[in-house]
């Protein structure tokens, strides 16, 4: 059995629609999606999503928005990274701090989460090591997917200067998923990767 690791965005949780979508397209394929909750700080994030990619050892690792600036710092492992924020500091600072709610339930029952200082100066400190490393092997296992419309993030220079345009793609959305862009963008190339 194949194993997909999914990271989800920022205010999000394993349980999004793009999981169970995801999960529900690639089922008769025999491949097990696994989309657990992200540590709502970075310093706790990162170490943990490390850990789950070596328990795991997934055939390919899904990720959008945050979870793609994740996704990209897992090096060796084949990964799609969605509208990756590679800006999360920028964003939060300017998008108000405070407690927000999540978007998607959570596992430890969690109905919402601070922003403040210190959340923002560990994303920043993690966005320094964004693209740190990267050898010619690792170009080859990462593929970037561009919203066009996405007037919440464009981090398309960042992706393009640090893994070129071999494995970079523009569609027709926005930057949040739906099953259309799902079906049409995004699973094509996951199948196309897992040679299901």
């Amino acid at each position: 059995m194949k194993t997909l690791l999914y990271l989800h965005g920022f205010a999000s949780s394993g349980a999004t629609g793009t999981a169970t979508s995801l999960r529900n397209a690639l089922y008769e394929y025999g491949v097990q999606v696994i989309a657990p909750d992200i540590p709502v700080m970075p310093a706790d994030a990162l170490p943990f999503l490390r850990q789950q990619a070596a328990d795991l050892q997934p055939d390919l690792i899904v990720s959008t928005s945050m979870g793609a600036m994740y996704a990209e710092q897992l090096r060796g492992y084949l990964r799609i990274l969605v509208n990756p924020s590679f800006c999360m500091a920028r964003l939060l600072t300017f998008g108000g701090m405070g407690r927000k709610p999540f978007r998607n339930p959570r596992q430890d029952g969690a109905k919402d989460f601070k922003v403040d200082k210190d959340m923002i100066a560990q994303y920043r400190e993690l966005e320094k090591h964004c693209f740190e490393g990267i050898t010619p092997a690792d170009r080859e296992l990462v593929y970037g997917l561009f919203g066009e419309h996405d007037k919440r993030v464009n981090c398309q220079p960042q992706f393009k200067k640090a893994y070129g345009t071999a494995h970079f793609a523009t569609f027709d959305g926005e930057h949040f998923l739906n099953d259309v862009i799902l079906k049409r963008t995004v699973l094509p190339l996951v199948k196309q990767l897992l040679a299901v």
